[in-house]
């Protein structure tokens, strides 16, 4: 069996401003500090002698290809995201950066923030715009319900509330 996979499908651009900022933040604090501290802990590694039965320089050099390479990406990243400024919508769709309450099949609730694939945290409900769920949600309005195919199966919400402030700034 082959180890190739083709390559997964590229997520859209968009970002909020706080997205954007705490992208810059893991940048500048990678490249910084993180970084200089790696290449130092190698150098001192490859000054013990032979590298090739040495963990801590085989152990370093992984950790500054895995550092370097998501720099690159997030290099990259930030010259193609577009940042969306989140404004109440005047007929109160689902639209990027909304903050949604469903209820699901039993009635109980869930809070979800529709953001960028860059931003999504599942611990605090920040959902991607490309997910199943928010593609669903997109467009919609308080009072309908919702079928979506979700990866643990079908299931279906009503929307709650629809909000453009965070539920914790009522």
């Amino acid at each position: 069996m082959s180890r190739w996979r083709p390559p997964s499908e590229k997520s859209s651009p968009y970002i909020t401003a706080e997205g954007q900022v705490r992208l810059k933040r893991e940048f500048e604090q990678l490249w910084r500090a993180r970084r200089p501290e790696v290449v130092r802990a190698l150098a001192a590694a490859a000054a013990e002698g032979d590298r090739s039965e040495n963990a801590e320089y085989q152990y370093r050099k992984k950790e500054l290809r895995e550092i370097d390479a998501r720099l690159k990406y997030l290099t990259q990243r930030l010259e193609d995201v577009k940042i969306v400024e989140r404004q109440a919508s005047s007929d109160g769709k689902i639209y990027f950066g909304a903050w949604v309450e469903l209820a699901d099949e039993a009635g109980e609730p869930r809070r979800y923030r529709v953001v960028g694939a860059d931003e999504t945290d599942s611990t605090i409900g920040w959902i991607s715009v490309d997910s199943p769920l928010a593609r669903a949600l997109l467009g919609r309005a308080s009072g309908e319900i919702v079928k979506v195919q979700l990866p643990g199966g079908a299931a279906e919400f009503e929307i709650k509330e629809v909000r453009y402030t965070g539920f914790d700034s009522a």
